[in-house]
């Protein structure tokens, strides 16, 4: 992640893994109006590759390019061991809602841009599934700020259980209902920017 500085300024920097942070070495690395090229994504595991070009003030921007590309992610930027899980029978709950027209469950993060969409708003969390009592949880947690979500479905209808210092499937439900709204742009309209 450390790029190799003793061949710096380069004119292309192109990463063959997957990164869910661009390092700040990258585009020191890069000179004004060169281009990096790598695949951004999440711990949900959702990704775009994506062309930056190097402005002289030490800040890089651009757009995805499409196609749902996925790269193995970096090992430095591998999520944390998931460890022991919360005692998900606690914490608040509620139903859970994606917008009145749209998905009001965890299913909808089986959708590749929605779940980008999704990690935009909960960057360092997981996501797993359990069998338990037999019904099937969709789990979301963040080890690092103890905050999780768990989602699952009675009926039709979906509620989720949060706890932690973070509201995480709360941030999910209001990054994807304002995606939503303008009619869930395509990820290759979504603008990047690094520093």
């Amino acid at each position: 992640m450390a790029g190799h500085a003793a061949g710096a300024p380069y004119d292309r920097t192109v990463a063959t893994c997957g990164i869910v942070d661009l390092p700040p070495s990258w585009i020191e690395q890069t000179r004004p109006g060169g281009v990096i090229l790598a695949t951004l994504g999440g711990w949900m595991y959702s990704s775009e590759l994506a062309r930056l070009t190097v402005h002289e003030d030490g800040t890089a921007s651009g757009r995805f390019l499409g196609g749902q590309i996925s790269f193995m992610l970096a090992r430095p930027q591998q999520p944390p061991p998931l460890g022991t899980l919360p005692d998900l029978d606690q914490g608040n709950e509620r139903q859970a809602l994606l917008g009145a027209d749209a998905d009001a469950d965890a299913d909808a993060l089986n959708d590749w841009n929605t779940r980008f969409v999704a990690q935009l708003a909960a960057p360092r969390t997981q996501r797993i599934t359990l069998d338990r009592d037999g019904r099937t949880e969709h789990v979301l947690i963040d080890v690092n700020a103890g905050s999780w979500a768990a989602l699952t479905e009675t009926d039709g209808a979906w509620t989720v259980r949060q706890g932690g210092p973070d509201r995480i499937w709360d941030a999910i439900e209001d990054h994807v209902n304002r995606w939503r709204e303008p009619g869930a742009p395509e990820l290759d309209r979504f603008t990047v920017s690094g520093r």
